[in-house]
């Protein structure tokens, strides 16, 4: 069976969620029928991927029907108005169960939406259900002991990458055509970056989390995916903006990023950094494919050279404060019912639990010298490009690769570095679909800008879609 192009417009459940909204808000095709066809998809498509773990789709055509009734009456509407949600499993969803991909939680049904699902749903999105998720939202592979794993849908038997791998497949499936995620160590941009989608990680505050057990901390964010650089922009303005219960949230207007992404690279001073100055080993079939993109980058009219911040100090800061949080996060359960969760959550939180207070102390003094850093980089440089992950899509049998490019990997987070030591900066990053192995398998560039930059890396990250077109492709399903 060929590739499905994404510029078929028979099948509308893999146009660009941009044009699916217009054509809702012009009522050439209405919610109900949006969500039909993406109903149908879920039930064809889904038994082979895995990514929809929760479906109620009598609630969601209540809410279809909802919305075109507004409409019809000449309401006011959002800017994803009727467009199909899957919210990611370890955020809140009231009236909806949010089991965390943990038997601990199995029957947890909140009361109440948390703050990145309210605001989807203000902004018009329709619920259809929940997206696969890693135990705990913990690791870069989706499988848990009550929904089993995801599957790539570029390969079956490969991984869809995590946290939000449930949410990344069902993009690059067809099954939703807007999705929203987490990103501590690269759960946005890992799964976009196997599955062939746009993952956006934004500056911390710019998609406020509440509620939130630490609300000073920067390691973790909410953020959109999309199958194109302008869908997730279109997500980020229905999520974004300041909310006073959570004490980082910027307070710019979200609705400058729905604006048209017609930035261009003439003049733009691109930093390339295949191994992020030395630090990570990388497949060197991703590094192929990689700098296949960067004569693009050029013709555009941006000039590239290879150059890094120094990210030394990122390993510290992120092991650290990662474990910290860990412990503080799950460390009653991890003393009380060790067995209740997988061993990598026992180890990051037993490390946790090790810490000083001195320990902690010396990481965040890291993290100042490593945000003036790169402050400092982002002087000379607008955009770095580098790998989104150090190896391709793996087999699902595998918990974590033990190894990138014959290099021994001292735990399950060593392979996720290139996403790690990004989370440790403070600064934006995205995963751009930049090519495919030849034998087919997505490769992910990411970019990453200076802190609060999210506009500008929106716009590189639009441009180079534009040239290179890899998006496009869709999985042979």
């Amino acid at each position: 069976m060929t590739a499905i192009d994404a510029a078929d417009d028979s099948d509308l459940c893999l146009r660009p969620a941009t044009e699916l909204a217009a054509l809702v808000r012009e009522r050439e095709v209405s919610a109900r029928e949006l969500l039909e066809a993406h109903l149908a998809r879920i039930e064809r498509v889904d038994p082979q991927v895995n990514a929809i773990v929760t479906l109620d789709a009598e609630g969601a055509r209540a809410a279809a029907d909802a919305a075109d009734a507004a409409l019809a009456a000449g309401e006011e509407v959002g800017p994803l108005h009727g467009l199909p949600v899957a919210h990611k499993d370890n955020h809140r969803t009231g009236g909806m169960r949010t089991t965390w991909g943990s038997p601990l939680h199995a029957e947890t049904v909140p009361l109440h939406d948390e703050l990145v699902v309210e605001r989807l749903r203000r902004a018009g999105a329709v619920r259809v259900g929940k997206t696969n998720v890693p135990e705990f939202a913990a690791g870069s592979h989706t499988v848990n002991q009550l929904f089993g794993v995801t599957h790539n849908p570029y390969r079956h038997g490969l991984s869809a990458g995590g946290s939000s791998g449930g949410a990344a497949a069902a993009l690059a499936a067809g099954l939703v055509p807007v999705a929203e995620g987490s990103d501590m160590g690269g759960s946005l941009r890992n799964p976009a970056a196997f599955c062939n989608v746009v993952g956006l990680r934004p500056t911390p505050g710019r998609v406020p989390t509440w509620p939130a057990a630490m609300g000073w901390s920067t390691l973790s964010v909410d953020g959109p995916l999309g199958r194109t650089v302008g869908d997730v922009a279109l997500v980020l303005s229905a999520i974004a903006g300041p909310d006073p219960r959570a004490p980082l949230s910027l307070s710019d207007d979200p609705a400058g990023f729905a604006a048209p992404l017609d930035g261009d690279l003439r003049g733009l001073r691109v930093a390339w950094a295949p191994d992020l100055g030395g630090l990570v080993p990388v497949d060197p079939a991703i590094t192929a494919v990689l700098r296949g993109v960067l004569p693009v980058v050029e013709s555009l009219g941006a000039t590239v050279e290879e150059a890094c911040p120094d990210l030394r100090e990122a390993d510290e800061v992120f092991g650290t404060l990662r474990a910290w949080l860990f412990d503080a996060t799950f460390g009653d359960v991890v003393r009380g019912s060790p067995d209740a969760v997988k061993e990598t959550i026992r180890w990051n939180a037993a490390a946790g639990a090790a810490l000083s207070g001195a320990d902690v102390a010396r990481a965040e003094l890291a993290h100042t010298r490593l945000y003036e850093e790169v402050v400092g980089f982002f002087g000379r440089f607008d955009v770095l490009l580098a790998p989104t992950t150090q190896v391709l899509p793996f087999p699902v049998e595998l918990e974590y690769p033990t190894e990138v490019a014959g290099v021994p990997q001292p735990d399950y987070l060593g392979w996720m570095r290139s996403c790690t030591l990004v989370s440790a900066t403070g600064c934006p990053a995205l995963s751009l679909p930049a090519g495919f192995t030849p034998d087919g398998l997505p490769v992910g560039l990411q970019l990453v800008a200076a802190p609060r930059a999210d506009r500008q890396l929106l716009e590189v990250a639009h441009a180079i879609e534009q040239a290179t077109g890899h998006g496009r492709r869709r999985p042979p399903l």
